[in-house]
């Protein structure tokens, strides 16, 4: 990965879509899960505010590293630019989440 990598993250979590801006991602050491650091919000330039941005910043305001599910991962970009953050609503469309659990350790039942 470069160092200068921006991606951009879409992932659903509590029947929302989320958007989010990180500079690292990677497999992570557990399994199933994406290891997402080092996360981007935009900077208050302006006097408006987006309450949607200002939501998912303060739901990760002191997170250095997230887990996130792959099951719960739409899509991950590698951009240019950086947009604004956003939580959307989840609706109807072609998205789906896979069945959980994807893995069950020690199942012995097949």
């Amino acid at each position: 990965m470069k160092k200068d990598s921006l991606y951009k993250i879409a992932f659903m979590c509590k029947g929302q879509v989320y958007e989010i801006y990180a500079r690292s991602i990677d497999q992570g050491a557990l399994f199933g899960f994406v290891a997402v650091e080092e996360l981007v919000f935009g900077e208050r330039t302006t006097v408006v505010v987006d309450p949607s941005e200002e939501k998912i910043k303060s739901e990760f305001e002191d997170v250095r590293r997230t887990y996130l599910p792959m099951h719960s991962i739409i899509r991950i970009d590698e951009v240019d630019k950086q947009g604004a953050s956003k939580i959307s609503k989840l609706e109807g469309g072609n998205v789906a989440q896979f069945p959980i659990p994807v893995y069950t350790p020690g199942d012995k039942s097949t």
